[in-house]
């Protein structure tokens, strides 16, 4: 069996951009994580445990219960992390590899936004969530039958009434798209609600989201405080990233982004947008920079 630790990225309510006064949080929704061999599940969780325990050993000391302690991926993954705490992304990068090591593979799916305020979009908060959760289970099961395995999903928990309504919705996704596709069966239950504070894995699937949500901030956003997300995560995440993963456009005519593509160097959605803005002279001469570079890397 393959077990899917996941968690949410950005939140499902309404974004224009960064510096609006309300709806400035992210320019997607979706949910991350990793998915691996349920007898490796052990294993990692413990080496998870100790890297925590070795990286904030200063702050763990301070607690009263060490085992439950937490650091949230939304405070390792901070837009100067890289140059003041690079310590902590070189950790990441470690237990990237342990994952690897161990069958586990990089998992996410997010739907970019369409922009503007709660009464401009045409899509409620509920039913971008409900969404973003059936095209991420749709996934994980296609990436269980490509394994030939059964499949559980586990992620952080919710309230109780977020809960229900949660399990009540994706049940019957999966009993009405089972017909037409048969990897839908490979999900033994719908996803599985833990205390993150109990569970190892779930954190780390907590830190992956960051890590995603930051790559994804660098891919959609021109003025972007993470272009340092490839540099550092680049080469780590590079065919660690299952097939299924995709970042989907918002009515774009570019290609969606696939598994590695959001850790690359290239911005497609923004170079795109920065040919919208240039004259034909500036694109000329563009053109000419980019075929004098590739002619000196060929010599």
């Amino acid at each position: 069996m393959l077990l899917a630790y996941i968690d949410e990225i950005g939140e499902p309510g309404p974004y224009v951009a960064k510096d609006h006064k309300r709806f400035n949080t992210s320019p997607v929704f979706g949910y991350a994580g990793f998915v691996l061999p349920e007898d490796a599940a052990r294993s990692f969780g413990k080496i998870f445990t100790e890297e925590k325990r070795r990286l904030f050993a200063g702050e763990l000391h301070k607690v009263e219960h060490p085992g439950r302690w937490e650091r949230k991926g939304s405070d390792i993954f901070t837009p100067n992390a890289w140059s003041k705490y690079a310590r902590q992304i070189r950790v990441v990068r470690g237990l990237i590899t342990q994952l690897a090591d161990r069958g586990g593979e990089i998992f996410y799916y997010a739907d970019q936004k369409e922009k503007g305020t709660r009464n401009q979009v045409r899509l409620a908060d509920e039913e971008r969530e409900r969404q973003a959760m059936q095209e991420t289970v749709n996934r994980l099961c296609r990436f269980a039958e490509r394994h030939k395995q059964n499949l559980l999903i586990l992620m952080d928990q919710i309230n109780e009434k977020q809960r229900a309504a949660r399990v009540a919705s994706i049940y019957a996704h999966i009993f009405s798209r089972e017909e037409d596709f048969p990897e839908m069966a490979k999900v033994v239950e719908p996803p599985m609600h833990v205390d993150s504070a109990l569970s190892a894995n779930i954190q780390f699937a907590d830190w992956i989201a960051a890590a995603v949500s930051r790559a994804v901030d660098y891919q959609l956003e021109e003025n972007s405080r993470y272009s340092w997300i490839p540099r550092a995560l680049g080469t780590y995440m590079h065919r660690r990233i299952t097939n299924e993963s995709k970042l989907h456009l918002w009515r774009s005519s570019l290609d969606d982004l696939h598994h590695f593509a959001i850790f690359r160097r290239e911005r497609p959605v923004i170079e795109r947008l920065a040919r919208k803005t240039l004259s034909d002279d500036d694109l000329e001469r563009l053109r000419l920079v980019k075929h004098s570079a590739a002619k000196r890397v060929g010599e």
